[in-house]
Protein backbone atom coordinates (compact mmCIF):
# COMPACT_ATOMS: atom_id res chain seq x y z
CA UNK A 1 0.00 0.00 0.00
CA UNK A 2 1.19 3.55 -0.73
CA UNK A 3 2.81 5.14 2.19
CA UNK A 4 1.08 8.72 1.83
CA UNK A 5 3.90 10.21 4.50
CA UNK A 6 6.67 9.59 1.85
CA UNK A 7 4.34 10.78 -0.85
CA UNK A 8 3.87 13.83 1.45
CA UNK A 9 7.76 14.31 1.15
CA UNK A 10 7.83 13.65 -2.64
CA UNK A 11 5.52 16.20 -3.11
CA UNK A 12 7.17 18.88 -1.03
CA UNK A 13 10.59 18.39 -2.41
CA UNK A 14 9.16 18.77 -5.75
CA UNK A 15 7.19 21.71 -5.22
CA UNK A 16 10.24 23.04 -3.29
CA UNK A 17 12.89 21.99 -5.96
CA UNK A 18 15.45 21.17 -2.96
CA UNK A 19 15.59 18.50 -0.05
CA UNK A 20 17.09 20.81 1.65
CA UNK A 21 14.20 23.74 1.69
CA UNK A 22 11.25 20.87 2.34
CA UNK A 23 13.66 20.41 5.31
CA UNK A 24 13.43 23.44 6.60
CA UNK A 25 9.18 23.75 6.35
CA UNK A 26 8.76 20.02 7.34
CA UNK A 27 11.40 20.59 10.29
CA UNK A 28 13.06 17.55 9.58
CA UNK A 29 16.61 16.39 8.89
CA UNK A 30 17.74 16.44 5.20
CA UNK A 31 18.64 13.09 5.62
CA UNK A 32 15.27 11.28 6.74
CA UNK A 33 13.23 12.99 3.65
CA UNK A 34 15.48 11.26 1.46
CA UNK A 35 15.90 8.18 2.93
CA UNK A 36 11.69 8.57 2.48
CA UNK A 37 11.71 8.89 -0.71
CA UNK A 38 14.26 6.60 -1.84
CA UNK A 39 11.89 3.95 0.50
CA UNK A 40 9.01 5.44 -2.11
CA UNK A 41 11.03 5.11 -5.20
CA UNK A 42 11.46 1.16 -4.95
CA UNK A 43 8.04 0.81 -3.70
CA UNK A 44 6.87 2.17 -7.19
CA UNK A 45 9.73 0.44 -8.32
CA UNK A 46 11.32 4.03 -10.40
CA UNK A 47 13.15 6.84 -9.86
CA UNK A 48 10.94 10.08 -9.47
CA UNK A 49 14.11 12.36 -9.23
CA UNK A 50 17.68 12.95 -11.06
CA UNK A 51 20.50 15.31 -10.39
CA UNK A 52 21.45 18.12 -12.72
CA UNK A 53 24.30 19.33 -11.00
CA UNK A 54 23.13 20.63 -7.99
CA UNK A 55 19.75 20.74 -8.84
CA UNK A 56 17.07 18.08 -8.35
CA UNK A 57 14.77 17.55 -11.48
CA UNK A 58 11.75 15.27 -11.93
CA UNK A 59 11.69 12.46 -13.91
CA UNK A 60 8.45 11.34 -16.39
CA UNK A 61 7.66 9.43 -13.70
CA UNK A 62 8.58 11.88 -10.52
CA UNK A 63 5.86 14.30 -13.31
CA UNK A 64 3.08 11.69 -12.96
CA UNK A 65 3.63 11.19 -9.56
CA UNK A 66 3.35 15.26 -8.61
CA UNK A 67 0.13 15.21 -10.91
CA UNK A 68 -1.59 12.76 -8.81
CA UNK A 69 -0.28 14.11 -5.72
CA UNK A 70 -1.95 17.60 -6.49
CA UNK A 71 -4.88 15.77 -6.72
CA UNK A 72 -4.59 13.06 -3.70
CA UNK A 73 -3.87 16.34 -1.30
CA UNK A 74 -6.33 18.59 -2.54
CA UNK A 75 -9.22 15.91 -2.18
CA UNK A 76 -7.67 14.98 1.81
CA UNK A 77 -7.96 19.18 1.98
CA UNK A 78 -11.40 19.39 0.74
CA UNK A 79 -12.27 16.04 3.09
CA UNK A 80 -11.06 17.92 6.05
CA UNK A 81 -12.65 21.22 5.23
CA UNK A 82 -16.29 19.05 4.70
CA UNK A 83 -15.99 17.44 7.70
CA UNK A 84 -15.51 20.33 9.70
CA UNK A 85 -17.96 22.20 8.45
CA UNK A 86 -20.79 19.13 7.82
CA UNK A 87 -24.20 19.57 8.00
CA UNK A 88 -26.42 19.12 11.44
CA UNK A 89 -27.38 15.50 12.19
CA UNK A 90 -29.80 13.74 9.82
CA UNK A 91 -29.14 16.52 7.00
CA UNK A 92 -28.08 15.30 3.85
CA UNK A 93 -25.13 17.03 1.63
CA UNK A 94 -26.50 18.03 -1.49
CA UNK A 95 -23.66 19.56 -3.98
CA UNK A 96 -24.89 20.98 -7.66
CA UNK A 97 -23.15 22.40 -10.13
CA UNK A 98 -25.18 24.43 -12.62
CA UNK A 99 -23.81 25.16 -16.43
CA UNK A 100 -23.85 29.07 -16.85
CA UNK A 101 -25.42 28.72 -19.63
CA UNK A 102 -29.01 27.36 -17.85
CA UNK A 103 -31.63 30.35 -17.14
CA UNK A 104 -31.49 31.07 -13.41
CA UNK A 105 -35.16 30.52 -13.13
CA UNK A 106 -34.65 26.66 -14.65
CA UNK A 107 -32.39 25.79 -12.89
CA UNK A 108 -34.42 26.48 -9.40
CA UNK A 109 -37.31 24.81 -10.65
CA UNK A 110 -35.59 21.98 -11.46
CA UNK A 111 -33.44 22.33 -7.87
CA UNK A 112 -36.67 22.91 -5.54
CA UNK A 113 -37.67 19.67 -5.71
CA UNK A 114 -34.86 18.28 -3.83
CA UNK A 115 -35.36 20.86 -1.09
CA UNK A 116 -38.99 19.48 -0.46
CA UNK A 117 -37.92 16.24 -0.63
CA UNK A 118 -38.59 13.68 2.37
CA UNK A 119 -35.16 13.81 3.34
CA UNK A 120 -33.48 16.79 4.91
CA UNK A 121 -31.19 18.19 2.46
CA UNK A 122 -28.58 20.68 2.75
CA UNK A 123 -27.89 22.02 -1.18
CA UNK A 124 -24.75 23.50 -2.17
CA UNK A 125 -24.79 24.95 -5.48
CA UNK A 126 -22.03 26.80 -7.92
CA UNK A 127 -22.18 28.28 -11.42
CA UNK A 128 -19.45 27.49 -13.76
CA UNK A 129 -18.60 26.87 -17.28
CA UNK A 130 -19.38 23.14 -18.25
CA UNK A 131 -15.79 21.62 -18.55
CA UNK A 132 -14.66 23.06 -14.82
CA UNK A 133 -18.31 21.36 -13.61
CA UNK A 134 -17.40 17.88 -15.45
CA UNK A 135 -13.87 18.03 -13.64
CA UNK A 136 -14.90 18.48 -10.22
CA UNK A 137 -17.75 15.79 -10.63
CA UNK A 138 -14.87 13.59 -11.65
CA UNK A 139 -13.36 14.18 -8.85
CA UNK A 140 -16.45 13.89 -6.43
CA UNK A 141 -16.38 17.18 -5.36
CA UNK A 142 -19.60 17.36 -6.52
CA UNK A 143 -23.11 15.30 -6.61
CA UNK A 144 -25.13 16.05 -9.62
CA UNK A 145 -24.20 18.96 -12.93
CA UNK A 146 -27.35 20.24 -14.22
CA UNK A 147 -26.43 20.66 -18.18
CA UNK A 148 -28.10 21.81 -21.33
CA UNK A 149 -26.09 18.86 -22.84
CA UNK A 150 -25.02 15.34 -22.17
CA UNK A 151 -21.77 14.61 -20.76
CA UNK A 152 -19.33 14.40 -24.15
CA UNK A 153 -17.62 11.18 -24.35
CA UNK A 154 -14.04 12.49 -25.56
CA UNK A 155 -13.78 14.01 -22.28
CA UNK A 156 -12.98 10.48 -20.18
CA UNK A 157 -15.17 11.78 -17.35
CA UNK A 158 -16.92 8.67 -16.02
CA UNK A 159 -20.83 9.81 -15.53
CA UNK A 160 -23.92 9.57 -16.69
CA UNK A 161 -26.35 12.35 -18.57
CA UNK A 162 -30.18 11.80 -17.51
CA UNK A 163 -32.70 13.88 -19.39
CA UNK A 164 -35.43 15.62 -17.36
CA UNK A 165 -37.12 17.05 -20.21
CA UNK A 166 -37.28 19.61 -22.70
CA UNK A 167 -38.42 22.99 -23.29
CA UNK A 168 -40.11 24.92 -26.55
CA UNK A 169 -38.33 27.71 -27.16
CA UNK A 170 -40.26 31.14 -28.04
CA UNK A 171 -39.03 34.66 -28.76
CA UNK A 172 -40.05 37.19 -26.34
CA UNK A 173 -39.78 40.96 -26.77
CA UNK A 174 -41.31 44.19 -24.49
CA UNK A 175 -44.75 45.02 -24.96
CA UNK A 176 -44.01 47.87 -28.03
CA UNK A 177 -41.65 46.00 -29.70
CA UNK A 178 -43.71 42.89 -29.44
CA UNK A 179 -46.95 44.25 -31.29
CA UNK A 180 -44.72 45.18 -33.97
CA UNK A 181 -43.18 42.30 -34.65
CA UNK A 182 -46.22 39.72 -33.88
CA UNK A 183 -47.40 40.52 -37.68
CA UNK A 184 -45.98 38.88 -40.42
CA UNK A 185 -43.56 36.74 -37.98
CA UNK A 186 -41.23 34.96 -38.16
CA UNK A 187 -40.80 36.94 -41.53
CA UNK A 188 -40.88 40.14 -38.76
CA UNK A 189 -37.52 38.86 -37.52
CA UNK A 190 -35.60 40.09 -40.16
CA UNK A 191 -33.67 43.06 -39.75
CA UNK A 192 -35.16 43.37 -36.17
CA UNK A 193 -32.99 43.99 -33.20
CA UNK A 194 -31.62 40.29 -31.44
CA UNK A 195 -30.46 39.26 -28.25
CA UNK A 196 -28.82 35.45 -28.37
CA UNK A 197 -27.31 32.89 -26.06
CA UNK A 198 -23.40 32.85 -26.62
CA UNK A 199 -22.26 29.98 -28.43
CA UNK A 200 -21.49 27.84 -25.42
CA UNK A 201 -25.11 27.25 -25.31
CA UNK A 202 -26.76 24.20 -26.87
CA UNK A 203 -29.73 25.72 -28.19
CA UNK A 204 -27.55 28.43 -30.15
CA UNK A 205 -27.40 26.13 -33.48
CA UNK A 206 -30.78 25.24 -33.49
CA UNK A 207 -32.05 28.71 -33.08
CA UNK A 208 -29.63 29.81 -35.98
CA UNK A 209 -30.67 27.18 -37.90
CA UNK A 210 -34.23 27.70 -37.76
CA UNK A 211 -33.36 31.28 -38.83
CA UNK A 212 -31.44 30.38 -42.27
CA UNK A 213 -34.60 27.82 -42.81
CA UNK A 214 -37.16 30.59 -42.59
CA UNK A 215 -35.10 32.69 -44.39
CA UNK A 216 -34.60 35.29 -41.66
CA UNK A 217 -31.24 37.35 -40.64
CA UNK A 218 -32.25 39.39 -38.18
CA UNK A 219 -29.89 42.41 -36.33
CA UNK A 220 -27.79 40.44 -33.70
CA UNK A 221 -27.28 43.26 -31.16
CA UNK A 222 -25.83 41.12 -28.19
CA UNK A 223 -24.99 37.80 -27.29
CA UNK A 224 -24.84 36.28 -23.68
CA UNK A 225 -23.38 33.62 -21.65
CA UNK A 226 -26.10 34.43 -18.57
CA UNK A 227 -29.36 34.21 -19.74
CA UNK A 228 -30.68 37.05 -16.86
CA UNK A 229 -28.40 39.27 -18.14
CA UNK A 230 -29.31 38.81 -21.97
CA UNK A 231 -33.59 38.89 -20.76
CA UNK A 232 -32.41 42.12 -18.81
CA UNK A 233 -31.19 44.04 -21.76
CA UNK A 234 -34.41 42.79 -23.47
CA UNK A 235 -36.53 44.18 -20.44
CA UNK A 236 -35.04 47.53 -21.76
CA UNK A 237 -36.01 47.67 -25.32
CA UNK A 238 -32.66 46.44 -26.68
CA UNK A 239 -33.55 43.84 -28.80
CA UNK A 240 -36.21 40.16 -29.11
CA UNK A 241 -34.34 37.17 -27.46
CA UNK A 242 -35.20 33.64 -26.81
CA UNK A 243 -36.26 31.83 -23.49
CA UNK A 244 -38.33 28.86 -23.12
CA UNK A 245 -42.26 28.67 -23.25
CA UNK A 246 -42.81 26.92 -19.78
CA UNK A 247 -41.04 30.33 -18.66
CA UNK A 248 -43.12 32.87 -20.05
CA UNK A 249 -45.22 33.71 -16.89
CA UNK A 250 -42.25 33.95 -14.96
CA UNK A 251 -40.26 36.42 -18.10
CA UNK A 252 -43.67 38.06 -18.11
CA UNK A 253 -43.44 39.59 -14.52
CA UNK A 254 -39.90 40.04 -13.76
CA UNK A 255 -38.96 41.47 -17.38
CA UNK A 256 -42.04 42.84 -18.48
CA UNK A 257 -41.44 41.05 -22.26
CA UNK A 258 -44.14 38.44 -23.95
CA UNK A 259 -43.86 36.18 -26.31
CA UNK A 260 -43.92 37.06 -29.68
CA UNK A 261 -44.22 33.39 -31.78
CA UNK A 262 -42.58 30.16 -31.11
CA UNK A 263 -39.61 28.67 -32.74
CA UNK A 264 -41.52 25.53 -33.60
CA UNK A 265 -38.75 22.74 -33.26
CA UNK A 266 -36.30 24.55 -31.55
CA UNK A 267 -35.90 22.72 -28.24
CA UNK A 268 -34.12 23.59 -25.16
CA UNK A 269 -33.10 20.32 -23.40
CA UNK A 270 -31.71 19.85 -19.88
CA UNK A 271 -29.61 17.12 -17.83
CA UNK A 272 -29.15 15.49 -14.79
CA UNK A 273 -25.48 14.21 -14.78
CA UNK A 274 -24.17 12.27 -12.27
CA UNK A 275 -21.51 9.27 -11.33
CA UNK A 276 -24.52 7.35 -10.97
CA UNK A 277 -25.71 4.42 -13.56
CA UNK A 278 -29.23 4.53 -12.05
CA UNK A 279 -30.52 7.34 -9.80
CA UNK A 280 -29.87 6.43 -5.84
CA UNK A 281 -29.56 9.91 -4.19
CA UNK A 282 -32.71 11.20 -2.69
CA UNK A 283 -32.18 14.74 -3.58
CA UNK A 284 -31.67 13.14 -7.66
CA UNK A 285 -34.48 11.06 -7.98
CA UNK A 286 -36.65 14.40 -6.38
CA UNK A 287 -35.30 16.10 -9.01
CA UNK A 288 -35.93 14.02 -11.95
CA UNK A 289 -39.32 12.84 -10.79
CA UNK A 290 -40.51 16.26 -10.33
CA UNK A 291 -39.09 17.27 -13.88
CA UNK A 292 -40.99 14.67 -15.74
CA UNK A 293 -44.43 14.66 -14.29
CA UNK A 294 -44.55 18.32 -13.18
CA UNK A 295 -42.00 21.00 -15.00
CA UNK A 296 -42.21 20.16 -18.68
CA UNK A 297 -45.69 18.17 -19.11
CA UNK A 298 -47.26 20.93 -19.67
CA UNK A 299 -44.76 21.99 -22.01
CA UNK A 300 -44.45 18.55 -24.18
CA UNK A 301 -48.12 18.55 -24.38
CA UNK A 302 -48.28 22.29 -26.13
CA UNK A 303 -45.27 20.77 -28.13
CA UNK A 304 -46.79 17.96 -29.42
Amino acid sequence: MLNYKQLHYFWRVAKTGSIARAAEQLRLAPQTISSQIGTLEQALGTELFRRAGRRLELTAAGELAVSYADEIFQIGRELEETVRNRPARGDILFRVGVADVVPKSMAYHLLAPALGSADRVRLICREDKLERLFAELAIHKIDLVIADRPLPSQLGVKGYSHTLGRALIAFYAVRKLAQTSRKGFPQSLHGAPMLLPGDGAAMRGALTRWLGEHQVEPQIVGEFDDSALMKAFGKAGTGIFPAPVILADEIRSQYDAEIIGRADGVFATYFAISVERKLMHPAVVAISNAAKSELFIADNATAG
